[in-house]
């Protein structure tokens, strides 16, 4: 029977992997999985908490009865405008309370955002949109000078597909943002959501060539957000602070964004973390919970040295993005915080945290234990036997909330999952076997051609392919260098094939080919020859030892 509504559903599943019936059967019956959609987090709390605050930026401010009321506007301004039950939407907006409003306009539309950070360009936004099949894009106009539009204008002359462009700010030859969000419209009446298939896109760290696509299903990504909550002792009396780029997985559900508000707690938005505006913010909202990366933490953490307005309001900080040493910890529990929160996750879904009350020692040595008493962990070899307790190895994850495959990507899914569904992370830990430790992770490397830049993670395959395409590189290999704020930076290590080039000249060239800005060399080295093993690749532990030796 027809519902009245278009739907592309049909599309939406082409190329998704699902949880297998056995094991999402299993999640229901635990109470993890509750089959509703994502955004009944908002409706939710607009019926619990009308007048209690939601999301504010030094803009705006809007309760969780005006969010979803706008919201819900949104979503019939969406409808009037074709877009369908299962489409794609990229969405590209920096920390305001415009990206709550687009999130859940576009998730209350029934269609899935593809949440696109500020720094990707063309490169990678060309790639979401052929992969996703997305019809629309959400961007801002200009951010630190770059313009979107342009961008946008690029995206619409090559998908022809990418049919919706909305502005926030001077809209120039696209839609005004602005004028579809402040519709009084009344709300689209919606089809019935399943709760198993994707609610929106996540954008993959990047390991081998272009990010992937994760597609975080309604229960999946619902569990994530009110688990996290419950794991990080969140209540209605905390505020959060999303002070990393809003559509990343950790500031947005872990517990981020949707994690406070399903508990009605509101949410602070900043495009400026650097610590004088970010401290000005948590004595004015006296914020209680934030979520940073390693290198921003330590900038935080420095600052309190002479900074006139202190975060003492702090009780709550979450740092992860990349492995901190026993020491970096101590610095920052030490001069930020106590509520220092260790947190290793991946928006492939597995998290591991601190929690508050554990001891000192456990704090600044581990990653933090599985969030849920369901997450599978093994430690294997190189030959994928399970090791010993306690022993290194690479760690295969899967979960109520890990994916099952990346979207649309046989080939990527091959390499990555077990025959048995077990996600392979790329991380080498170790599991402690006994002990304060027992159950917590440790961090010791990584298997993964990756570089962890300031929380960002970079692969170096896909940069170094950039690199070869330049007429004046021969040969080449990015590599991480250890850096005291960023904890690593982007070296790329060439061999010139004529008249050498600057980095300034050699970034610029990546700029022109779409790279991200956070994926854009810090240094550039010229070597004569770049060091080979034994079976003819590139000997990247050679090329880091001579470029420190001289």
């Amino acid at each position: 029977m027809s519902t009245g509504f278009e739907s592309h559903l049909d599309d939406l599943t082409a190329g998704f992997v699902p949880f297998p019936a056995d094991r999402a059967d299993e999640y229901r019956r635990l109470g993890y999985w509750m089959d509703r959609p994502l955004d009944s987090i908002l409706t939710d709390a607009a019926a619990t908490w009308p007048d209690r605050t939601a999301v504010t930026d030094p803009n705006v401010s809007y309760t969780f009865a005006e969010l979803l009321k706008r919201a819900d506007g949104v979503a019939a301004a969406l409808r009037q405008r074709g877009i369908a039950t299962g489409d794609r939407l990229l969405l590209q907006l920096p920390n305001t309370c415009q990206f709550a409003v687009a999130l859940f306009g576009a998730l209350r539309a029934g269609a899935v955002p593809v949440m696109c950070l500020p720094g990707h360009r063309a490169a990678e936004l060309s790639h979401f949109a052929g992969v996703s099949g997305a019809v629309g894009l959400i961007v801002a106009d200009t951010i630190a000078g770059f313009d979107y539009r342009q961008l946008a204008q690029e995206l619409v002359d090559a998908h022809p597909g990418l049919r919706h462009v909305f502005v926030d700010g001077d809209p120039g030859p696209f839609e005004s943002w602005s004028a579809l969000a402040d519709l009084d419209a009344p709300a689209a009446e919606r089809e019935p959501v399943d709760p198993n298939l994707p609610a929106l896109l996540l954008v993959s760290g990047g390991t081998t060539g272009l990010p992937k696509l994760i597609a975080r299903t309604h229960n999946d990504y619902l569990y994530n957000a009110v688990a996290c909550a419950q794991a990080c002792e969140l209540s209605g009396d905390d505020v959060y602070l999303v002070a990393l780029p809003a559509g990343h997985n950790f500031p947005l559900a872990c517990p981020g964004l949707l994690g406070s508000m399903t508990v009605g707690a509101t949410t602070v938005f900043t495009t400026d973390p650097s610590p004088e505006s970010a401290f000005a913010l948590i004595d004015r909202y006296k914020i209680t919970v934030t979520g940073l990366v390693n290198a921003l933490a330590k900038v935080w953490t420095q600052a309190c040295e002479w900074e006139p307005v202190l975060p003492t309001s702090l009780r709550l900080v979450q740092v992860g993005g990349s492995r901190m040493t026993p020491e970096e910890a101590r610095y920052i529990r030490d001069g930020l915080t106590p509520g220092l929160s260790q947190i290793f996750g991946m928006a492939e879904g597995m998290l591991n945290f601190t929690r508050l009350g554990d001891p000192i020692d456990v704090v600044v040595n581990t990653q933090g234990r599985p969030m849920s008493p369901h997450d599978e962990m093994r430690v294997v070899d190189e030959a994928g036997a399970e090791v010993a307790p306690g022993e290194e190895g690479e760690l295969l994850v899967r979960g109520p909330y890990t994916l099952n495959g990346y979207y649309r990507a046989d080939e990527a899914n091959a390499r990555s999952f077990s025959p048995d569904g077990f996600y392979r992370t790329g991380d080498r830990v170790r599991i402690f076997a006994d002990g304060p430790r027992a159950g917590y992770v440790e961090v010791t490397g990584r298997i993964k051609d990756v570089i962890h830049r300031g929380g960002e993670t970079v692969s170096a395959s896909d940069l170094e392919e950039h690199l070869f395409a330049h007429p004046a590189i021969y040969a080449a290999a990015a590599v991480a260098l250890p850096d005291e704020y960023l904890g690593e930076k982007i070296c790329a290590a060439v061999v010139f094939s004529a008249a050498p080039i600057t980095l300034a000249e050699l970034n610029q060239f990546l700029d022109e080919r779409g790279v991200s800005a956070h994926a854009r060399p810090d240094v550039l080295a010229a070597m004569p020859t770049l060091p080979k093993t034994a079976v003819g690749k590139v000997d990247k532990k050679k090329v880091v030892a001579q470029l420190a030796s001289g």
